[in-house]
């Protein structure tokens, strides 16, 4: 088991990054232990910060909440004593506060240069906002996603709102948009304090939630197609891994039924046999387009993040 994590691990770190994919990345390492390697992660997303405050800037102007998937582990590593990074954590949350495009209502806009409010963005901002002590907006911007994105008919959500034109732009059940909204809510969740159980109640209702309609689609394989209810479209492997991750944590945490368990160990037991000889998880929905079946940061991430949940929850090895 630890040589394969090894594996995933170093074929994630030779893969080029884009904001939300440093990350993730960093997001793995700090689930795993490893601060040496998540701080490093962090100061290079410092060093690619944007002079408006977006964190781990490369080659992507128009991003708005994917910088924000960086903020964690630049502010577990600012607490740890690093000024510099500090520096780099309040100048991102004082982007997401104060300067990034939004609707009327306040909910984050993903990018700068249309008027969209993505399923992604559940990851990014709000997970942040929530280790920046921020609860409250945290929670306002999932209450605003949510009133745009979850198709209640469906018990899913779709992935792009136009808020110009008040319909969708992609209404698509996309798979890792899914795996988006479940781990980043959980993510959200595990951060609350003491005193928050009304809005941890609310939360942890709304992850059932999203479970509960993603996994009415669970293949026999373990895998999911990459829009969740159209049979049509191919297959891939990086929903069942967030989705498995997702469960791990709550049942952790006590906000999930142990029902749920015999899912996330199928979901786990599927993506374990997709790991190819190099360390790669084959078959997640493919960088750079997202459009075929392939590799991506984000999948390698999310393996290494559902067996640090695992290993937290006490699951069996594979």
């Amino acid at each position: 088991m630890d040589r394969k994590i090894d594996k995933v691990k170093q074929a994630l770190l030779a893969m080029q990054r884009h904001a939300w994919e440093q990350g993730v990345t960093a997001q793995a390492f700090l689930e795993l232990g490893d601060h040496r390697t998540a701080f490093l992660l962090a100061h290079e997303a410092a060093c690619r910060q944007a002079g408006d405050g977006r964190l781990a800037m490369v080659g992507a102007e128009f991003q708005v909440t994917d910088p924000a998937a960086n903020g964690e582990a630049v502010w577990v590593a600012a607490q740890a004593g690093d000024d510099l990074l500090g520096r780099a954590a309040d100048r991102m949350l004082d982007y997401l506060l104060h300067a990034a495009p939004r609707a009327n209502d306040g909910t984050l806009y993903h990018v700068n240069n249309l008027p969209q409010v993505w399923v992604d963005s559940f990851y990014m901002a709000p997970p942040f906002l929530a280790v920046a002590g921020r609860y409250r907006e945290a929670c306002q911007q999932i209450e605003g996603m949510r009133k745009r994105l979850w198709l209640a008919d469906k018990k899913l959500f779709a992935h792009i709102w136009n808020e110009e034109r008040q319909d969708f732009d992609r209404e698509d059940c996309w798979g890792v948009g899914n795996g988006w909204a479940a781990a980043g809510m959980m993510r959200v969740l595990r951060s609350f304090p003491g005193g928050m159980e009304n809005e941890r109640t609310q939360l942890a209702h709304y992850i059932r939630d999203a479970l509960d309609g993603c996994l009415k689609h669970l293949r026999p394989d373990g895998l999911f197609h990459n829009v969740v209810d159209d049979p049509n479209s191919f297959v891939e492997s990086n929903l069942s891994q967030m989705l498995a991750y997702t469960i791990y944590r709550g049942l952790q945490g006590g906000w999930l039924e142990a029902a749920y368990e015999t899912f996330a160990d199928r979901m786990r037991r599927a993506a374990h046999a997709r790991v190819d000889e190099d360390g790669y998880v084959r078959d997640v929905c493919g960088a750079p387009e997202f459009d075929h079946p392939g590799i991506a940061p984000e999948g390698q991430a999310f393996f290494l993040l559902m067996e640090a949940a695992a290993r937290d929850a006490g699951a069996a090895d594979i």
